[in-house]
């Protein structure tokens, strides 16, 4: 579940998601990002960071 930036609606499941290699950090280790891409019926679409994850 997610939070519409906008207005603040909730919005449940994605339409799409998808994984992206971030930025290593100061260690060197870089992270995994699931991001998904809600539809808000109001506002219209918006991404948001589902899950980060070290690799």
């Amino acid at each position: 579940m997610a939070n519409c930036p906008k207005c603040g609606g909730n919005v449940a499941n994605p339409r799409k998601t998808w994984k992206m290699a971030g930025r290593p950090d100061k260690a060197g280790k870089r992270v995994e990002l699931t991001i998904g891409l809600f539809d808000c019926s109001k506002c219209g679409a918006f991404r948001k960071v589902l899950e980060k994850r070290k690799i």
